[in-house]
């Protein structure tokens, strides 16, 4: 038996396509902020230089500060 095809939910009263950024409904201080300040601060040369080392085709993998 073959499954029918199923599509992903349609609203047209949908008023946002994506979601809100979280800058804009998180506190000032919240700690993400902090853990995106350390993030920039890291020294990922190693993490960078792994991924030079490696075959570029396949899958890209994610920033590392991600």
């Amino acid at each position: 038996m073959v499954k029918p095809k199923s599509f992903r939910p349609w609203n047209p009263e949908q008023t946002l396509l994506l979601p809100p950024s979280p800058v804009e409904w998180l506190p000032e201080n919240h700690l993400v902020f902090f853990l995106l300040d350390l993030a920039a601060e890291l020294d990922l040369g190693e993490i960078h230089a792994y991924y030079r080392q490696k075959d570029p085709r396949g899958e890209k993998a994610y920033e590392p500060r991600m």
